[in-house]
């Protein structure tokens, strides 16, 4: 009986002690004070530190926004529209003249924002009238409401 006793006293210790053992094992490169393996450990600090302040630092600023938006270049053609089509304009053909410019440089801009193609600066006459009307049906089409 007294070697039955010594032999499970003797596996109650394997058991306790070889988690501890594995345990120091596994973590041997700690002990040692190897904790950064072929690093220098200030080289590491440094690296820690940029990256935490790129994390923290502020977002760029966002470049400023190129002329105005679809909603506003909408309601100036419409009020423009209306200032061709009736009112003081009418009476003066300098400011008639300035109006039509203004409205096609606002069918430029509005296309140009919704990505649809025109060729306004490049015509005159009654080309010019045709390919505003063509203009005006692709920003409806597009959902731009101009009346």
């Amino acid at each position: 009986m007294g070697i039955t006793h010594l032999m499970v006293v003797a596996a109650l210790l394997v058991l306790l002690f070889l988690p501890c053992a594995v345990a120091i094992v596994a973590c041997a490169d700690g002990l040692t004070g190897r904790r950064f393996q072929g690093r220098d450990p200030r080289q590491e600090t440094r690296a820690l530190r940029s990256l935490d302040r790129r994390l923290n630092a502020e977002d760029p600023p966002l470049p400023p926004v190129r002329g105005p938006g679809v909603e506003e270049l909408a309601a100036d053609l419409r009020r423009l529209g209306r200032q061709r089509r009736s009112g003081p304009t009418a009476e003066s053909a300098a400011w008639l003249a300035a109006v039509i410019r203004a409205y096609d440089r606002r069918l430029s801009l509005a296309s140009e924002a919704l990505g649809l193609p025109h060729h306004l600066s490049a015509l005159d006459g009654m080309d010019l009238d045709l390919e505003r009307m063509r203009v005006e049906e692709e920003l409806r089409a597009a959902g731009m409401r101009l009346r």
